[in-house]
């Protein structure tokens, strides 16, 4: 990927980009409430026609500062937040950006305030990033949305206490979406939307279980709890690929999920994925099919190619799901692509609403 010596615009602080080398679309049924079918055929005919995916980004839409009236440099980061109030408010020195990520991406430039227009409403003095220096999985990307929890988050900063968006498959042609002001669709499966005053960017949710074809994960509860220490939990996170699951939740899910398809070849791991499966002689496979279980009875039934991915052309398939030495486990975007994820920030809910982009 490189490094760019150019203008980045980032908007604070959670970030949309969907970092995964997968770029196939799969085309799944859902049979049953236990299992899934998977169109293998399609997923590896998508594969193999992937190769131009890089070339077909668009890149350098950068930011320009000099063609624009409403840009300014900030002094200072903390003064930037706490006004007059902070004692380095008068200092000359430049607020620098210096973001880092788990997949080594990173940015260096200057902290910033910029008129933001959507559509036809603009607002003014929304805080921005200015990378100079970028590296990693930047290419086609004007910049990154921060959608997050924090005070330099854009939801913060338009003053909105509800959004939503909706994640398209990689290889499609349709355009991922966000919405401000966005209400909860009514046939959504609702579940709680809690936070960490240890770590107030993430978004954690309400999750009592885990499923694998019909039958719950013999995993204690108190699993997929924060403690009072703001220790464990589980986020919901667009900028990671893949959901990474503390080891004791991921094992007994890969251990259920193989002993549901035991007549599927297996095939060699790769990168992080270690149940993957030679289906280059299948057309279309049966799987167990994998749900989220919020309170209340409510369950958020994964499509196949949700879990499933290609991760070559020759048809190797890989359950897409990793294990995490970290105490907290992530719901990445390759298992929210296709479902609307709508925030309510005022009632602290969240819904998750299939086939809604």
């Amino acid at each position: 990927m490189g490094s760019r010596r150019s203008l980045l615009f980032f908007i604070f602080f959670f970030f949309f980009a969907s970092h995964s080398f997968v770029t196939s679309r799969i085309l799944p049924e859902i049979s049953v409430t236990t299992s899934s079918i998977l169109d293998v055929a399609e997923s590896i005919r998508k594969t193999k026609d992937a190769s131009s995916f890089q070339l077909n980004q668009q890149e350098d839409q950068t930011h320009s500062p000099s063609s624009s009236s409403s840009f300014s440099l900030q002094l200072h980061s903390r003064a930037s937040v706490r006004g007059a109030e902070h004692p380095d408010y008068k200092s000359l020195t430049l607020a620098r950006l210096e973001l880092s990520y788990g997949d080594g991406s990173y940015t260096v430039g200057d902290f910033a305030t910029e008129t933001l227009t959507i559509g036809s409403a603009s607002v003014e003095n929304v805080a921005v990033g200015c990378g100079h220096s970028n590296e990693g999985l930047f290419v086609g990307a004007a910049g990154l949305l921060g959608l997050g929890g924090g005070l330099l988050a854009l939801p913060s900063q338009l003053n909105t206490t509800s959004f939503s968006y909706c994640l398209v498959d990689r290889d499609s042609d349709s355009v991922s979406t966000v919405e401000f002001g966005s209400d909860i669709s009514r046939d959504a499966v609702v579940a709680p939307l809690l936070r960490n005053h240890q770590l107030d960017t993430f978004y954690y949710l309400g999750l009592t279980g885990i499923s694998v074809g019909g039958e719950m994960l013999q995993i204690p509860m108190s699993s997929y709890e924060m403690d009072e220490s703001g220790s464990g939990g589980i986020i919901i996170d667009s900028g990671t690929a893949v959901t990474r699951l503390q080891t004791e939740i991921y094992n007994s899910l890969r251990d259920a999920f193989v002993k549901g398809t035991t007549d599927l070849e297996r095939a060699a791991g790769v990168a992080m994925f270690d149940t993957c499966y030679n289906l280059s002689a299948k057309t279309t496979i049966e799987v167990p099919t994998v749900a989220f279980h919020f309170p209340g009875g409510k369950m958020l039934a994964l499509p196949a190619k949700n879990y499933m991915i290609p991760v070559d052309s020759v048809g190797t398939f890989c359950l897409a799901f990793a294990p995490t030495a970290s105490s907290m486990a992530i719901i990445g975007n390759v298992q929210q692509q296709g479902t609307r994820v709508a925030f309510d920030l005022a009632n602290a809910l969240i819904g998750f609403s299939s086939n809604k982009c």
